[in-house]
């Protein structure tokens, strides 16, 4: 199987609805700050010891492949899944059972006191860019609006994530 085509060669690349777009379309940062997202966890998976931890990001991975796909599509009828209301629930179930481990966390900490923590503090922040570019793809295309939600609230997940694999609570000092 050929994974080349040629079709790219002039800065143009093919959605999923095989609508041609520039390559530096809003669309195409979005689905790929998505993607980029899947493979920050990716490589998270392989610093986290905790299972649970690991099989919840596991499952998002493969939930942002639904939403890359609504992303990757121009024509919102022609959107095969759909991220749902229980996508966005999953996320906090993680969120409260992570911020539950802890014991009562309050204000902001220096993040990365372990290499997992450090990691996923780092896939949480490429999770909030993807979600600006999202918003600003939804000023001008329609998108469904469970996928904004659900990408707000993964980097919540990640958060409570990698606050609860850090090994100290450094809280932030301000002198």
């Amino acid at each position: 199987m050929k994974i080349y085509t040629k079709t790219g060669d002039k800065g143009t690349t093919g959605l999923f609805d095989n609508t041609r777009v520039p390559k530096d379309d809003i669309r195409v940062e979005s689905y790929g700050t998505i993607d980029e997202l899947g493979s920050w966890l990716g490589l998270c998976l392989h610093e986290i010891d905790e299972d649970w931890i690991r099989e919840a990001l596991l499952q998002v991975q493969n939930r942002l492949f639904v939403v890359a796909s609504s992303l990757a599509t121009s024509d919102p009828k022609k959107v095969p899944h759909e991220i749902t209301e229980d996508d966005v629930r999953h996320l906090e179930k993680i969120i409260d059972r992570a911020m539950g481990e802890l014991d009562n966390p309050t204000g902001f900490i220096v993040p990365g006191s372990s290499r997992a923590s450090a990691h996923l503090h780092v896939a949480r922040t490429v999770c909030r860019r993807a979600e600006r570019r999202i918003i600003r793809l939804q000023e001008s295309y329609e998108i469904a609006p469970m996928v904004a939600k659900y990408v707000n609230r993964l980097s919540d997940a990640i958060y409570a994530c990698a606050r609860r694999l850090e090994t100290e609570q450094r809280p932030v000092r301000y002198d």
